[in-house]
C-alpha cells in the first residue's frame, strides 16, 4: 500500500476544486491510497481501517475472501472512509480518465459524510488515530490477560448492533450546544404542542414565519420572533421557567451501558479491564452505525454527483464511452432487487427536477388530476438547493419513506416482483406482483437495517430480564444462543429474553401454499422465553 503519485494527486486536487464550484463541502485534506484487490482483502475484515484491532474473526474472513477471490476475481475501484483527514483507496491499474469518475465518486462520499447531520458524532475527531490507540492497548491487555480479551471482545461483538444510537446523537448534540433547551426550541417543541396543542397547520405557519423572519433579518430573526411571542403569549416566560426546573428524565440505557454500570461481575476488582474492550467495541459500533443507516443516500449521492461531474470535465474527452460502461455497470436499476446506487442518484435526480418546478409544494400536493399534475411547473429552479438539504438531514429510512412516490415508480417503470414455482418445468420463475409505490416503498423498508429494540430490566437477584419490542418481525434464531451466551458472561448471572415468534403451520397446509400465487396464509405469532443458565439454552412458550 502506497500514496497515489504526484500526478493522480494533481487530478485529485482538480476534482476538488470543480466539486466546490458546485457546492459540495469537505476539508481540504485528504489521503489516497494505491492498493492492490489482495490488500483490499485484508482490510475489508478491519472495515477498511488499516489501525483497527487485531481479532481472530478478522484472519478466518481474509482466509474466506482469499478463496472467493480465487473463484471469482473482482476488481473493486475504491473505498472510502470517514476519518480526519478521509482516506481512500484505489485499484493500482486504473487509467486517469476513470481516476477522474472515482475521484468526484470519492469526493460525493466526504461531501456526505462531513456534512449529513447523523454523522455529527464523529465529525470532532481522527477515528483511525483513536484505533491505533485502542489496538495497543488491546495488545497490552492480551500478554496479561491472555485468551479472555478474545472471549470480552467476542461477546461484545455478538451485541455490537444493539448500541443506543440515536440516544448517542440526541446525547452528543446537547453536549455539543452546550446550552439547556432554548425558549425557541421551548416554543416550539413543548408550548406549541403540548401546552396549546395547535393544529398541524398552524404549527406549520408558525415555523414559516420564523424562517421568514430569519431570512428578512439573518443577525436578530430570532430575537424578533421570541419577542412577537411574548406579545402573543404573555404566560410563555412563566411556563419556560418552571420547565428549566423539571427534573430530567434518566437517559435509556442501551445494553452496553447497562451491563457496564449494574453488572456487579464487570465492576469487580480484578474484572474492570473488561469494561474498557467493551468501552472500545461499543464507540467502534456507534461510528459506523450512520454509514449502515444511510447507505441508499450516500452511494446515490456519490454516484449523482460522479455523473453530474464527469461529463463537465474537459480532462475526459475522448472517453464518454468508456465512462458509460462502468457507469452502468455501477448504477443501473435491476428489474429484480435493489441498486443503492442506482435507486439513490434517481431519486436525488426526481428530487431536483421536482423542486426545480415548484412540485414540492402542498399546491401540487393537492392536485389529484394526472394530466395537470404533469403540466405543473413553476420554473423556480430550487433543486439543486433542495437536494443539498436532503443531503444534510435524512438518513435512509427518512429518504425512502418521504419522497418514493407514485410518480417516481412510474417514472423508471419499477415493481416488486414477486417469485413462484412453475410444476410444470419445476423452475422458479419471477413476475409482477405489483406496481404500487406503496408496496415497492415496503420493499425498499424491508431491506434497511433495522436492529432489535430491548427492554432491560433486573427481575429477581441477579438474573437479567430481556423484552424484545416486536414490531412484526422475529428475531434471526442463528443469533440468539450466542448473543445470550456473552450476555450471561457479562452479567454474571442467568439472562430471560422475551420475544415473538411464528406459530408453525401444520404440515398439510404448507404443503397447500407452495410458493403458487395465492393469497399468503395468515401468520400467527406467540410469545416465548428463551432462558440462559450455565451456558445452556432452553427455550418455552409463554401462556398470557
Amino acid at each position: 500500500m502506497e500514496l497515489i503519485s504526484q500526478h493522480a494527486k494533481r487530478i485529485m486536487e482538480g476534482c476538488k476544486e470543480r466539486a466546490r464550484d458546485v457546492g459540495l463541502r469537505f476539508q481540504d485534506e485528504s489521503l489516497e491510497y494505491i492498493v492492490t484487490n489482495r490488500d483490499l482483502l485484508e482490510l475489508s475484515p478491519k472495515i477498511m481501517i488499516p489501525t483497527l484491532y487485531d481479532y481472530w474473526v478478522q484472519d478466518v474472513e481474509v482466509l474466506k475472501e482469499r478463496g472467493r477471490y480465487e473463484l471469482y476475481p473482482s476488481n473493486p475501484y475504491e473505498t472510502v472512509i470517514n476519518t480526519r483527514p478521509a482516506i481512500s483507496f484505489y485499484n493500482d491499474n486504473n487509467p486517469d480518465w476513470l481516476n477522474v469518475m472515482i475521484f468526484y465518486h470519492v469526493i460525493g462520499h466526504i461531501d456526505f459524510f462531513q456534512n449529513n447531520l447523523f454523522f455529527r458524532h464523529t465529525w470532532d475527531f481522527d477515528f483511525a488515530s483513536r484505533a491505533l490507540s485502542d489496538k495497543r492497548l488491546i495488545a497490552k491487555l492480551r500478554s496479561e490477560k491472555g485468551r479472555w480479551v478474545d472471549y470480552v471482545i467476542e461477546f461484545s461483538r455478538s451485541i455490537d448492533n444493539l448500541v443506543g444510537y440515536f440516544e448517542e446523537l440526541a446525547h452528543f448534540s446537547r453536549e455539543k450546544e452546550g446550552r439547556k433547551l432554548s425558549r425557541l426550541d421551548f416554543y416550539f417543541d413543548t408550548f406549541l404542542q403540548s401546552e396549546k396543542k395547535v393544529s398541524i397547520m398552524e404549527y406549520i405557519k408558525e415555523l414559516e414565519r420564523f424562517n421568514e423572519l430569519i431570512r428578512n433579518h439573518p443577525e436578530d430573526g430570532e430575537f424578533l420572533f421570541l419577542e412577537s411571542v411574548k406579545s402573543r403569549y404573555s404566560e410563555f416566560d412563566s411556563f419556560y421557567g418552571k420547565n428549566k426546573k423539571k427534573k430530567k428524565p434518566a437517559e435509556k440505557m442501551d445494553i452496553f451501558q447497562f451491563l457496564m454500570e449494574n453488572s456487579e461481575f464487570l465492576n469487580r476488582e480484578e474484572n474492570q479491564w473488561m469494561l474498557t474492550v467493551m468501552e472500545m467495541i461499543r464507540s467502534t459500533s456507534l461510528y459506523f452505525q450512520p454509514q449502515i443507516r444511510t447507505k441508499i443516500l450516500n452511494e446515490g449521492w456519490a454516484s449523482y454527483w460522479h455523473e453530474e461531474l464527469f461529463l463537465q470535465d474537459d480532462r475526459i474527452r475522448g472517453h464518454e464511452v468508456d465512462f458509460a460502461i462502468v457507469n452502468a455497470k455501477v448504477t443501473s436499476m435491476p428489474r429484480v432487487g435493489l441498486n443503492p446506487y442506482a435507486l439513490g442518484m434517481r431519486l436525488f435526480a426526481y428530487l431536483e427536477d421536482m423542486a426545480n418546478k415548484g412540485r414540492i409544494s402542498m399546491d401540487f400536493l393537492l392536485l389529484k388530476d394526472k394530466a395537470t399534475r404533469n403540466q405543473f411547473d413553476t420554473n423556480i429552479e430550487k433543486g439543486r438547493d433542495y437536494i443539498f438539504s436532503v443531503r444534510e438531514n435524512c438518513a435512509d429510512s427518512m429518504f425512502i419513506n418521504t419522497f418514493i412516490d407514485q410518480d417516481f415508480v412510474d417514472l423508471h417503470k419499477l415493481f416488486v416482483a414477486g417469485k413462484r414455482l412453475n410444476k410444470e418445468r419445476m423452475t422458479w420463475e419471477y413476475y409482477v406482483k405489483s406496481r404500487k409505490s406503496k408496496d415497492y416503498k415496503e420493499m425498499v423498508l424491508d431491506s434497511l437495517y433495522h436492529p432489535p429494540s430491548l427492554q432491560i430490566q433486573i427481575i429477581e437477584e441477579n438474573t437479567l430480564l430481556l423484552g424484545h419490542l416486536f414490531e412484526g418481525k422475529p428475531l434471526v434464531q442463528d443469533y440468539i444462543k450466542g448473543a445470550l451466551l456473552g450476555i450471561e458472561f457479562l452479567w454474571g448471572g442467568q439472562v430471560f429474553l422475551d420475544t415473538s415468534e411464528v406459530v408453525p403451520q401444520p404440515v398439510a397446509q404448507q404443503e397447500k401454499s407452495d410458493g403458487q400465487d395465492k393469497a399468503s396464509p395468515e401468520i400467527t405469532w406467540q410469545k416465548v422465553r428463551y432462558r440462559m443458565k450455565d451456558r445452556k439454552l432452553s427455550r418455552k412458550i409463554v401462556n398470557e
